[in-house]
């Protein structure tokens, strides 16, 4: 009876090539095939490295037939190593039903650790890094993504999440207004020529990115934990100075509002509340 081969997820570049290991190197030239998320970046890759091991795809639209077929194969003797597009598979990319597979068969499943956009992100950030929270990407529809948002008001981890360069406006102002004025570090196109590390808070990124006409590459964003601002009720004071200011030289609520959140960095649903003070029953 042939004795089963072994399953490798193998972490690649996630931008700069040089940051291949030399082990997953080794491991990508002797395994029997390679199952990529997209066949043509991961064949420029073999192609830097000079090597020429047959690949077959493997990403969200295939992986639920995939995965059994793969593991077939593995079961069967032949050696198979799990790359994404960039970075460590499985972390917001496919793999999970071929691995949970084979735990459940198994099957020997051998990490090659290497390259990882959040934890690149995460070392460079300054920000807490004892407990941290990878989210992937946060949700495309607005309310689905503010809800999301909500709940994550009084999370005490530093937070980690990937955001793509179109919806990154939308998204950065629905967490300022939620979350207020955290510390926060965006990375842009991470170890690649045009890498690019803001930090800030999410008031000030999002007035940042508002302002750039057409944003692109790779996004990662490292949110601050939740921490309560010992002079918070200070600043909503002065914010309701500065709104009662402004209205009474007629600006509008909303306007006036927008404006006194970003000069105070205040959640800008807080002076909105302040500006628009319900109605007595």
């Amino acid at each position: 009876m042939t004795a089963p081969g072994t399953i490798y997820i193998v972490s690649t570049p996630i931008g700069n090539l040089e940051d291949i290991t030399i082990r997953a190197a080794r491991i990508l030239g002797e395994v029997d095939l390679i199952a990529a998320e997209d066949t043509r970046r991961t064949g420029k890759l073999l192609s830097h490295l000079g090597l020429k091991t047959r690949m077959v795809s493997y990403h969200d639209a295939t992986e639920s037939r995939r995965a059994p077929e793969l593991l077939a194969r593995v079961k069967s003797g032949a050696n198979l190593a799990l790359v994404s597009d960039a970075g460590t598979p499985l972390v917001a990319d496919p793999g999970f039903r071929l691995v949970a597979l084979a735990a459940a068969e198994g099957v020997t499943v051998v990490p090659v650790p290497g390259a990882s956009a959040p934890l690149a992100l995460l070392a460079a950030s300054g920000l807490p890094t004892d407990r941290f929270r990878f989210l992937g990407f946060l949700p495309a529809r607005v309310k689905a993504r503010r809800d999301a948002i909500e709940a994550l008001r009084s999370e005490t981890d530093t937070l980690i999440l990937f955001e793509t360069a179109r919806r990154l406006p939308a998204a950065l102002v629905d967490l300022a207004e939620i979350l207020g004025p955290r510390p926060t570090v965006i990375g842009r196109e991470l170890t690649k020529k045009h890498e690019e590390i803001q930090r800030g808070t999410l008031v000030s990124l999002e007035e940042h990115f508002r302002k750039i006409p057409s944003i692109r590459g790779e996004i990662v964003i490292a949110i601050a934990r939740s921490e309560e601002s010992i002079d918070a009720g200070d600043r909503l004071a002065e914010a309701e100075l500065r709104l009662q200011q402004r209205i009474s030289e007629g600006e509008s609520p909303s306007r006036a509002a927008r404006a006194v959140a970003s000069e105070l960095e205040l959640p800008r649903s807080q002076v909105y509340r302040l500006a628009h003070p319900p109605e007595n029953s």
